[in-house]
């Protein structure tokens, strides 16, 4: 182990605590509420016979969920008392 690996930990402790501070003052189900929005919109393009953006827009909906999946395992976590962040 190097005298630098110690403090890059220590940095991306900080970063991924600033992280969860920003996202846990989102609700849980902002993010569903948008992956939801991002099928519809991507049926209406869908549907209109713009498949291209359809699939686009459509390729957002597991990226949302994960994020949305994340979010509630931080706050679940800082309310068990293991949470990093105030």
């Amino acid at each position: 182990m190097t005298t630098t690996e110690p403090m890059m930990q220590k940095e991306e402790g900080k970063v991924t605590t600033k992280i969860e501070e920003r996202t846990g003052r989102v609700p849980s189900g902002a993010y569903l509420g948008l992956a939801i929005g991002s099928m519809l919109v991507s049926a209406g393009f869908m549907l209109a016979g713009k498949k291209q953006i359809a699939n686009f827009v459509g390729q957002w909906v597991p990226s949302l969920l994960v994020i949305g999946l994340y979010n509630k395992l931080v706050k679940i976590e800082h309310e068990m008392g293991f949470g990093a962040y105030r």
